[in-house]
């Protein structure tokens, strides 16, 4: 896994709304320093990163640049109602699964 996404993963969930200019420019920063397309392996690391919602779109460039992968798609628990952002990508990646969305599905 290369050293972009190793730090990027490293400092945990994107922040919420809340959260500093500063916090999530610095964050923007080093998603930004990850080159496209990224490995299976490095989607898949990169799918634990989602925060509470959307980080002012931050959460966006996340999603299409793990879809940069050439392998299967990550699977993310299920988003709580507070994170209605994060059903989207659920339901489109359970769909790449030929789930629907509201099928069990087991890591």
């Amino acid at each position: 896994m290369r050293t972009e996404v190793q730090i990027f993963v490293a400092d945990g969930p994107l922040p919420d709304w809340d959260s500093t200019e500063e916090e999530i420019d610095r964050r923007v920063l080093q998603l930004d320093a990850i080159t496209k397309p990224v490995t299976t392996e490095e989607a898949h690391a990169l799918a634990a990163s989602f925060g509470p919602d959307d980080c002012y779109g931050v959460g966006w460039t996340l999603i299409h640049l793990i879809e940069t992968a050439p392998g299967p798609l990550p699977v993310i628990p299920r988003p709580s109602a507070e994170a209605p952002t994060w059903d989207v990508p659920w339901r489109r990646w359970h769909r790449h699964y030929g789930q629907e969305p509201d099928d069990e599905v087991s890591s």
